[in-house]
């Protein structure tokens, strides 16, 4: 059986979002009780990770070090069409991941107590973002 829906969400810019509960409604809605479920992010820009849903400062020490790794404006960057944050955004795109892999069992997510998925903006401007939810098993 497999189950396929795009999300859409909103952000304020740079910084993450959970975005666990929407995607655990689409494999509710699946019908999928054993399986996995593939989550995407169909842009170059922001990327999907999985850690602490607990405490926020998780995600702000984790923005410190994605911005030591891929700092905003570096002289070095060639491309930069869309401002000093675009090669920066990139980067971090590609240090994270624009995929994640999540099992699914008694037609739920199989997440830890303390993990959530999170859309991780990259960019410092507002966006829209569209996120694949894949949902394959029996």
């Amino acid at each position: 059986m497999a189950y396929q829906t795009i999300l859409e969400f909103s952000n304020a810019g740079r910084g993450t979002r959970n975005i666990t509960d929407a995607v655990a409604k689409a494999v509710a809605q699946s019908g999928v009780q054993c399986g996995l479920a593939h989550v995407f992010v169909q842009h170059t820009s922001c990327s999907l990770t999985i850690t602490e849903n607990a405490d926020p400062d998780v995600r702000r020490d984790l923005e410190t070090i994605a911005a030591r790794l891929a700092p905003d404006g570096d002289p070095a960057y060639r491309h930069d069409t869309e401002g000093p944050d675009d090669m920066a955004a990139h980067a971090r795109s590609v240090l994270t991941d624009t995929g994640l892999t999540v099992p699914v069992g008694g037609g739920r997510l199989l997440l830890g107590t303390w993990q959530g998925i999170f859309l991780w903006e990259h960019r410092t401007a507002p966006q829209r973002r569209s996120v694949v939810v894949t949902v394959l098993g029996g």
